[in-house]
């Protein structure tokens, strides 16, 4: 996978997990703990071409960073994770645009791949 990828959570575990499993897979991976490291990766060290972040993380969520960077012009591919089960999850999850994938905790490789595939077709798996 020749993917340039940003990778955000404050599970340290996940992060480990998810940033390991796609270095192994041949992607470049720059990770974040914090919604601040998240943001500040998305405005010093991009261009990425995916973003995966949690939603809960200290000092911003996933999500606020990412309307934030929608509403900056950034329309990078996106995958949400989360543990959460609000039912309005998904409608602001959906509220960032097309190119966006929500992954419920606990998931699999195939499922992670799966939105990997959907998000970036030209992705080499």
């Amino acid at each position: 996978m020749h993917l340039r990828v940003l990778v955000a959570d404050d599970d340290p575990e996940l992060l480990g997990t998810v940033a390991s499993t796609l270095s192994e897979s041949g992607a470049d991976v720059v990770r974040a703990s914090t919604g601040a490291e998240l943001l500040e990766g998305l405005a010093e060290r991009g261009p990425f071409d995916l973003v995966i972040t949690d939603i809960s993380m200290p000092w911003m969520t996933g999500l606020q960073v990412a309307h934030s960077a929608r509403e900056a012009g950034l329309d990078v591919p996106l995958i949400v994770m989360t543990g959460l089960r609000d039912a309005s999850i998904a409608e602001r999850v959906g509220a960032l645009g097309e190119r966006v994938a929500l992954l419920k905790k606990p998931f699999d490789y195939g499922q992670l791949t799966a939105a990997i595939a959907k998000l970036v077709p030209d992705a080499e798996a």
